[in-house]
């Protein structure tokens, strides 16, 4: 995948965003997400539907054959409908047949793609997801950040309804007033930054910066822990951005799910931005604590979630955006 180019002030590009549906509310939810952002970053939005095909057939061919063609129809039916949608956005359509993830992948990988977003059912966990046993197996393993978008959308995001009129569709506008970002200072959260100070400035959103201390007796140990939390936390923000974002960085004490769940509470928060750590081991296995964490904001929230995650050095991505850039 072609690493995204970042600027020297944290701007992002995002030139590739792929957008999975499953055509339920959930994915509606998430469309007027994949949309504006493709808008203000002038993005390829590329919309896939991956039909995927139980290993068993019914004894009649003939039957089964049938059954896929008109499953085949529907589905080119509703993707001709979500596209309609897309009017003012450069778009394209996929309509894939296999394995969830593995086709998802493929696609990733063939449209360079910078960002995928996705749609939850609901609160309940990481494994109602649109994609139903497929969605942790995608959140763990994505090589590109993955937005999901639950469909009881909170904090202060407006919306701007649909409406037909005859063949005409008014594309749903989505605008972000408060960005949650969220940081242990580990190279995963850290990485995550760059698209939090580029989100809010593209939105004209006001940024929270939040690092959450887990035990009180560190701070016994170094007394001075806050102060210097507080001080690596404003730093993130490059000075030309805070003019854009008026960033607020924010020390709070308790477990970091329910810190980052409460200040996306009380600040109405419109998106959280956190950075996770790859997969270990099966993906049924306990894994990191940022990943803990992680599962447990995405279970919980009342806002969409973004999630980074960190594939390599920032060192090495770094002087690979260096190089491309000096090529172009």
């Amino acid at each position: 995948m072609k690493v995204l180019q970042v600027s020297s002030h944290a701007s992002i590009s995002l030139k590739n965003i792929l957008f999975a549906t499953d055509f339920s509310e959930a994915s509606e939810a998430a469309l007027p997400y994949a949309a504006a952002i493709s808008r203000r970053y002038d993005s390829q939005l590329h919309v896939a539907h991956i039909m995927y095909i139980a290993p068993s057939q019914p004894d009649d061919p003939v039957t089964f054959d049938s059954i896929h063609e008109a499953a085949r129809a529907d589905v080119r039916r509703r993707m001709e409908t979500l596209a309609s949608q897309l009017k003012t956005v450069a778009h394209q359509t996929h309509v894939r047949e296999g394995e969830v993830w593995k086709s998802l992948s493929d696609l990733i990988q063939t449209h360079e793609i910078d960002l995928l977003i996705v749609g939850t059912r609901g609160r309940t966990g990481v494994e109602k997801l649109v994609l139903g046993s497929k969605a942790e197996e995608i959140l763990r393993q994505a090589t590109c950040p993955v937005l999901t978008v639950g469909p009881k959308i909170g904090g202060r995001t407006q919306l701007r309804g649909i409406e037909s009129k005859g063949k005409d569709v008014v594309p749903v506008e989505i605008s972000l007033r408060q960005v949650v970002y969220a940081t242990d200072f580990s190279p995963e959260s850290l990485a995550a930054a760059p698209f939090a100070i580029s989100l809010a400035e593209e939105f004209q959103a006001k940024l929270t910066l939040l690092h959450a201390i887990e035990k009180y007796e560190d701070i016994g140990r170094r007394p001075r822990l806050v102060d210097l939390a507080l001080q690596r936390l404003e730093k993130l923000v490059p000075e030309e951005a805070s003019v854009w974002c008026s960033p607020k960085p924010s020390v709070q004490f308790g477990p970091p799910a329910e810190c980052i769940l409460q200040e996306a509470l009380d600040s109405k928060a419109d998106l959280i931005v956190l950075g996770v750590r790859a997969a270990t081991g099966h993906l049924g296995a306990a894994t990191h604590l940022p990943w803990a964490t992680a599962h447990k904001v995405i279970a919980q929230s009342h806002c969409p979630i973004l999630t980074f995650r960190l594939l390599r050095p920032l060192s090495a991505r770094r002087s690979e955006r260096a190089s491309t850039n000096s090529e172009e």
